[in-house]
């Protein structure tokens, strides 16, 4: 693809070579980072629960924080390699930008993990009383 900025690379837009890239930056997430790796995993399961049960606004919402989610996390790996390429020295400066970084990943992590549980216990309620018929 060609780069906006340094002029490099190929020209035009392709939609299958941007879709290829999208599932090969996954795929190495998923490979190389646990905690893609766990949360993407976990998130299938749940998200596969819910759909078995054909609770679709639950199983929307799961889709849109476990996204969330996901996104912050990658945006975190792509900022710690980025950071460890630049210097492998220690750096207050370096630290605060992971720590930052770190601090939105975590904040998303929570909201993933309160609605996770809350849609958990409302499930969990509805077996309940389903099998107590």
């Amino acid at each position: 693809m060609r780069n906006k900025f340094l002029g490099t690379g190929e020209d035009g837009y392709h939609p299958i070579r941007k879709i290829k890239v999208v599932l090969s930056g996954l795929a190495f997430a998923v490979r190389y980072d646990f905690s893609v790796t766990y949360k993407l995993v976990a998130s299938l399961g749940v998200l596969l629960f819910f759909s078995f049960f054909r609770q679709w606004i639950d199983f929307l919402l799961l889709l849109a924080v476990t996204a969330m989610m996901l996104q912050a996390e990658l945006f975190n790996s792509a900022i710690e390699a980025v950071c460890d390429f630049i210097t492998t020295r220690e750096s207050h400066k370096i630290k605060v930008i992971k720590d930052i970084s770190a601090a939105a990943a975590g904040i998303s992590i929570l909201i993933w993990a309160v609605v996770l549980a809350v849609e958990a216990y409302r499930v969990a309620r509805l077996l309940y009383f389903w099998a107590a018929r």
